[in-house]
């Protein structure tokens, strides 16, 4: 939910007015993402007259850095991604999105997933490589940073969810200056407006773009809230993940990923 907020948001700047000229997925193409060919994508970007924005997934490590791009990392507490990525799962239709990248059904029937209270501590624990899970604790924390220590270059900017949802306002106009956009100020309203959860969440298939491998596109944008996890683990539980994040993650990077300014 936070790439995709971040990438309406920079829809939003770019062509300044609240109605998108067609879907957020058509003008920003996912670049890495598998139902669709290379070709497709290549071919969308190269039809584009106005300035492109393109989503990725892959960490800055895994992309060439060019001094002319600006490249935006969205980073949220790892428990509340836990969570998101927890439901969004549930909520795909993994039959069509094989289907669509070309997969074959699998031999087996997965097993049932555990609920959530038991499924996050398994999550915590996983020692994964981060390089092979991306979704994993270990890649949440290898992705992040990474782009931590390059937070200083120029081109580089980390957004936090949490203050997308306590100053919306305040972190569209850093974007704006960061794009080098010029938002004249009586638009400001009407994009912020446009920006926040609940217009996003109503437009639901508008943005998600993706409704054929969703269950439900409004359920993609399910609560827009944080704090989630730490409702239902236990403080044992919390002390352990803290434990294992500095294993993983810098000191300061883990402040600023764990409290926000």
């Amino acid at each position: 939910m936070g790439t995709t907020w971040t990438q309406m948001i920079c829809a939003l700047l770019i062509f300044q007015t609240p109605e998108l000229p067609a879907p957020l997925g058509r003008l920003s193409p996912w670049l890495d993402r598998v139902i669709y060919s290379r070709e497709a994508v290549y071919s969308r970007l190269d039809c584009q007259h106005h300035r492109r924005f393109i989503k990725t997934h892959t960490p800055l490590d895994g992309i060439p850095v060019d001094p002319r791009a600006t490249y935006i990392v969205t980073a949220r507490h790892p428990l509340d991604t836990a969570v998101s990525l927890y439901h969004h799962r549930n909520n795909l239709n993994l039959a069509r999105q094989r289907q669509l990248a070309g997969q074959p059904e699998p031999t087996e029937p997965e097993p049932p997933r555990k609920p959530l209270r038991e499924w996050l501590p398994d999550w915590i624990d996983h020692d994964a490589d981060p390089r092979a899970e991306l979704d994993s604790l270990p890649g949440v924390m290898w992705h992040l940073s990474d782009a931590w220590a390059r937070r200083a270059e120029p081109n580089v900017l980390l957004v936090h969810y949490d203050d997308l949802l306590t100053d919306l306002d305040g972190q569209m106009r850093r974007l704006a200056a960061a794009l080098d956009i010029t938002v004249g100020e009586n638009s400001w309203p009407g994009l912020v407006e446009a920006a926040t959860f609940e217009h996003m969440r109503a437009g639901g298939e508008q943005i998600t773009g993706v409704s054929s491998i969703l269950k439900d596109s409004a359920e993609f944008f399910r609560r827009g809230r944080s704090g989630t996890a730490r409702e239902i683990l236990t403080a044992q539980q919390i002390g352990h993940y803290h434990t294992r994040a500095a294993q993983l993650a810098p000191a300061g990077m883990l402040t600023w990923l764990h409290s926000p300014a």
